[in-house]
């Protein structure tokens, strides 16, 4: 969940709103908290201005007069009032004593005013801010106000915005969520039809909504470019077919031919290399008709003899086959069923023949390229809804970097060229796992990189019967 696009971009599209939120948020409550101390300031300024003025035209009893009225006249009003002499102690005043605080160059102080408290409200220390300005005869007058109703507002512009971050991170999460999904939703269709296609089914093509967006555009160019990669494939495959199919039969013609030469008399070595002439046309034919079955599997034309198959059964006929074989190269060929259904309930729904001639073309490579007083074995290991098949060897392995082409046609590792085969029985495993809807995998049978094979071929299609909808001839 976290590491999917999704996610992602819900995040990203969260933290892009909630910051533009938050910079306008933090700009209105700022520039409000700033307008409000600045009319503050202005309003002390003007008021040290005008006792000054009066101190200048009345003098000390004056302006004392003044102050007692004011302060008479509001006693418990937010404006504070002190007039000190040069040794700070009150002369007249609301404030006491004269606040311990060094004031700044021009004049302003910040302090705790402690409020008395009433029946209403009880006592406690409160924010406030005043201007110190010197009289004459080192006379001191401080004038200020309680700021408290600015501190409150200011913590509330701080909730407010802490309040209006957390409801807009979880509208725009919410929102990204939805945008991002749609757009995730619209992706893995492609990749749900990529899919489709690597298990080799061509004739799968990207859905569109017909709204004529990007994603649509994408679609049908995909749909354009899977459209041209089917006809291609096709011609060559066609190309292919048709030159083993026209091979085949002058091919079969000369190993006739070349049979009934042999019968007549010859002499020794007219006789070996007519045998050997011989052996090369039937390796011929063998390597067009595997890719005629190839080609065969790969369209899907065998899907007509799929039935129950017992998987214990078809496993003892192969080893059964080739125990032989491996006998006479002393190796030792084994099976490990002991997972699977006993009484004959490991059935699967598969083409008998088929499976036979893959697990064949497996356990004939083990023995091929597994060293003599090696082990080779043939296991069924059942699985949640299927089964696997394994054939493992002590044998040198594929390195791993050509693991992902030994399936391709005629391929074949330049250590195993000197060795009989046309490069095709892998090729021939990978189109029967293909047709079953299974999956060929190669890998280690450790320890080492290279000390042994491993190749599984996974059957989805496991039970007593066929799968429900799927009857012999559906294909």
């Amino acid at each position: 969940m976290l590491a999917s696009s999704s996610f992602r971009l819900a995040l990203l599209y969260m933290l892009l709103f909630s910051t533009s939120v938050a910079l306008l948020l933090g700009f209105i409550g700022g520039s409000t908290a700033y307008f409000m101390a600045r009319q503050t300031d202005a309003t002390i300024a003007a008021e040290v201005q005008g006792l000054a003025e009066q101190y200048r035209r009345r003098g000390l009893t004056g302006l004392s007069a003044l102050i007692a009225e004011r302060i008479q006249r509001d006693p418990g009003g937010a404006a504070i009032y002190l007039l000190a002499d040069s040794d700070s102690r009150p002369l007249v005043g609301n404030l006491e004593p004269w606040p311990a605080v060094v004031p700044d160059r021009d004049g302003w102080i910040q302090f705790r005013l402690r409020h008395p408290g009433s029946d209403a409200e009880p006592a406690a220390d409160h924010p406030a801010r005043a201007q110190v300005f010197p009289l004459h005869g080192g006379l001191q007058l401080l004038v200020g106000r309680d700021i408290r109703d600015l501190a409150a507002v200011r913590g509330l512009l701080l909730d407010t915005l802490a309040w209006g971050l957390a409801i807009t991170a979880a509208l725009a999460l919410l929102g990204g969520w939805v945008m991002s999904a749609g757009v995730v939703r619209r992706l893995e269709l492609v990749n749900q039809v990529s899919r489709e296609i690597m298990d080799g089914d061509l004739s799968r093509r990207v859905p569109g909504t017909g709204s004529g967006d990007e994603f649509d555009q994408l679609a049908a160019n995909l749909n354009r470019m899977l459209e041209r990669i089917e006809q291609l494939m096709a011609s060559v495959r066609q190309v292919s077919d048709s030159i083993a199919h026209d091979l085949r039969t002058p091919l079969a013609r000369l190993r006739q031919r070349l049979e009934l030469v042999q019968r007549g008399a010859l002499t020794p070595a007219a006789a070996s290399a007519l045998e050997a002439a011989v052996a090369d046309a039937e390796e011929l034919l063998a390597t067009f008709n595997a890719l005629l079955r190839i080609a065969r599997l790969e369209s899907g034309e065998r899907r007509a003899a799929f039935a129950p198959v017992d998987l214990a059964a078809l496993l003892a006929d192969v080893v059964e086959l080739y125990e032989p074989l491996a006998a006479d190269k002393g190796q030792a060929l084994i099976t490990a069923v002991d997972s699977l259904p006993p009484g004959g309930g490991a059935l699967i729904w598969a083409d008998r023949d088929l499976l036979f001639q893959a697990l064949a073309n497996l356990v004939d490579n083990a023995i091929k390229y597994t060293p003599a007083g090696g082990r080779i074995e043939l296991a069924a290991v059942a699985r949640a809804g299927g089964c696997e098949v394994s054939v493992s060897d002590t044998g040198p392995g594929i390195p791993a970097a050509l693991r992902g082409r030994v399936c391709e046609r005629f391929f074949r590792i330049d250590d195993s060229r000197a060795a009989p085969g046309n490069g095709l029985g892998l090729s021939l495993v990978q189109a029967v796992a293909q047709l079953h809807g299974a999956a060929l995998e190669l890998a280690d049978a450790g320890p080492g990189m290279r000390s042994g094979l491993r190749v599984s071929l996974t059957l989805p299609r496991f039970g007593p019967a066929a799968p429900r909808g799927s009857v012999p001839g559906s294909g």
